[in-house]
């Protein structure tokens, strides 16, 4: 029987807002969960309708202090996305260790009908990751690849090709060749 690797531990500190009053703390929903559940902080007497194109900046009634080295990710929740087309527009949306403004979520409403945001209702999720920080280098040439420049779809492009091919060595662009011509008559003549 395996053992259950246990993650490690961070702890985030938190300060409730007056408008966040009474709404449970963000939560894990399952054991295996990565992102703790994001509630809507908006007025219960008047819900937020999403239209659908619009977008809007819900509050959560939140503000986080992570650890140095840390940031959090806003991430959308799938089931609003498959059932109501409502995701988060700038997505995954990072909130740093040196913010200290409220947490809110850019919500847009791809769907076909309007969409209304319940006070508690779950709108996002919140990964916290620890941040790599990235020393930049300033180099004349760069190690070469098999995939080079290709992007934007290039890798499946090449295994469409193995697909059709599976014996092909890897897709090169070729090299036109022109045909040699001979010369005119009155290129011939001109030169007489």
């Amino acid at each position: 029987m395996r053992k259950k690797k246990k993650s490690a531990d961070v702890t985030v500190r938190i300060v409730r807002l007056a408008h966040g009053a009474g709404l449970p703390l963000p939560a894990y929903q399952s054991d295996g969960a990565a992102g703790l559940d994001l509630l809507a902080a908006v007025d219960a007497a008047a819900p937020l309708v999403l239209v659908p194109s619009a977008r809007a900046l819900v509050p959560t009634g939140l503000v986080i202090e992570l650890p140095e080295g840390y940031e959090a990710q806003v991430r959308p929740r799938s089931g609003l996305a498959l059932k109501h087309g409502v995701t988060v527009l700038n997505s995954p949306g990072t909130i740093d260790s040196d913010y200290r403004g409220e947490v809110k979520i850019i919500l847009v409403n791809l769907g076909e009908a309007p969409f209304e945001i319940r006070r508690g209702e779950r709108v996002a999720q919140l990964v916290v990751a620890s941040v790599v920080r990235a020393k930049l280098k300033i180099s004349d040439a760069l190690t070469q690849t098999a995939r080079g420049a290709g992007g934007f779809g290039s890798t499946s492009d090449k295994e469409k090709a193995k697909k059709k091919n599976p014996e092909s060595a890897p897709i090169k662009k070729a090299k036109s060749k022109r045909a040699k011509s001979k010369p005119s008559r009155a290129r011939k003549s001109a030169r007489q």
